[in-house]
């Protein structure tokens, strides 16, 4: 069964995640361990977390 046009896009949303944990992954590094762990924070909180958004796509809802 092909993909509809909104799943293609979906998918290359999560592409772009990819892209964009790649270069926090790179940059890590060279933070000090206090700005490390206010990133680490910043994630934690966000809102939709990726979590939440794989528990979205798991259940369907």
């Amino acid at each position: 069964m092909p993909l509809s046009g909104e799943a293609i896009r979906t998918m290359n949303y999560v592409d772009d995640i990819a892209v964009t944990l790649r270069r926090i992954l790179s940059v890590l590094p060279s933070l000090t361990p206090e700005e490390r762990a206010r990133v680490a924070e910043h994630i934690k909180t966000s809102d939709p977390s990726f979590e939440s958004v794989v528990a979205a796509v798991s259940t369907g809802k």
